[in-house]
């Protein structure tokens, strides 16, 4: 069954892993990381773990979605695992169907369908993921549409079938980092996950589109809102703004297009970049919550109140692996406190 929307409800959250490989590391120590951490956020009450799909970049080795899902809810046994997301103009939507119903066979009631319209990756990467189909006409849409009847128990007289997918309950979500996206999911009545995490420029105009021409489906009877976003938790302050120049950097690298593996944090940001290059990272980071717990309370209390969204997914890009884990430790702890109060009062407002 998929999420209904209720903002008095205790907000959820849960997981956006990029299987960034660490300077030192390699992509197979990579997934084991994730593979720990999965199990540790289990332990720790998160709703949901999704990996996201990019292709052609050293430092990310999550191009695999369906394959890393595989992986992770083989090694973990309540969490719901998913792809955040797969990015549906990649790829046909009946191979999509086969795979995540294979997956969902596997681990029935624990697996997502996160769909993007990103290439995930450059036009040229891009070309040789599509081949022949690189030129077509897109239709994100239509794709959606075509794989909810893959997955329809309706669908079993059709000339083509999904086997296995046909009939399972494969929640779908729809990803977007702008407006664009917000119609659409709005449109077909489903969960709208915004990449706020990277783009979150748009984000509280999205979810006001989202919000305001939502159609109730079968799927889902009322809006409900994911915003991914940066947060990395150390016991003090100063700590996790120290962890966090490794997120800078990463962001610095995205910005000019020397994009290495995932590096190590620095005590200055100084020498990296120039004033106006720090400006544009501070842009793109501007939904990130760095600190420790008092910090993140305070600042994810407002965030939450502000955009009334239904689900929190954090992405951590911390270096130290054992940091990373108490990031998300700390993090919990936060949202469980928070969930005891009124969104009203954790954000120091009347509820009047």
């Amino acid at each position: 069954m998929q999420p209904q929307s209720d903002f008095t409800a205790p907000l959820a959250f849960s997981v956006l892993d990029l299987a960034a490989v660490a300077q030192g590391n390699t992509p197979a120590d990579t997934f084991r990381n994730s593979l720990s951490l999965a199990q540790h956020v289990e332990q720790l009450g998160y709703t949901r773990y999704w990996l996201s799909e990019h292709h052609n970049m050293a430092g990310v080795a999550s191009s695999a979605p369906p394959v890393l899902m595989g992986y992770i809810a083989g090694g973990t046994s309540t969490l719901r695992v998913g792809s955040g997301g797969i990015m549906l103009p990649n790829h046909a939507p009946l191979v999509v169907a086969e795979q995540l119903g294979t997956l969902a066979t596997l681990y029935p009631g624990r697996i997502d369908l996160g769909l993007g319209r990103a290439p995930g990756t450059d036009q040229r990467t891009a070309q040789a993921i599509r081949g022949g189909r690189f030129g077509a006409e897109q239709d994100f849409g239509r794709d959606i549409k075509q794989l909810q009847t893959y997955f329809s128990a309706a669908n079993s007289g059709a000339a083509v079938r999904a086997i296995p997918g046909e009939g399972l309950d494969v929640p779908i979500y729809v990803l977007g980092s702008s407006t664009d996206s917000a119609y659409l999911a709005a449109e077909l009545g489903l969960p709208y996950a915004f990449a706020s995490h990277f783009a979150p420029g748009q984000l509280q105009s999205a979810i006001n589109i989202y919000r305001r021409n939502f159609q109730p489906s079968a799927q889902l009877a009322a809006p409900y809102v994911i915003a991914c976003v940066n947060v990395i938790a150390a016991d003090t302050d100063d700590e996790a703004h120290y962890l966090a120049t490794t997120l800078q950097q990463l962001m610095l690298g995205v910005i000019t297009g020397e994009r290495k593996l995932m590096q190590p944090p620095v005590a200055s940001m100084r020498a990296f970049w120039t004033p106006e290059l720090a400006q544009y990272v501070g842009q793109m980071l501007a939904a990130s919550f760095v600190g420790s717990k008092a910090t993140l309370r305070e600042e994810l209390g407002e965030f939450v109140a502000q955009t009334q969204i239904n689900e929190l997914m954090a992405v951590a890009h911390i270096y130290d692996h054992q940091a990373r884990l108490h990031s998300y430790q700390l993090l919990a702890e936060t949202l469980r406190e928070m969930n005891q109060q009124p969104i009203g009062e954790l954000a120091g407002v009347g509820n009047g």
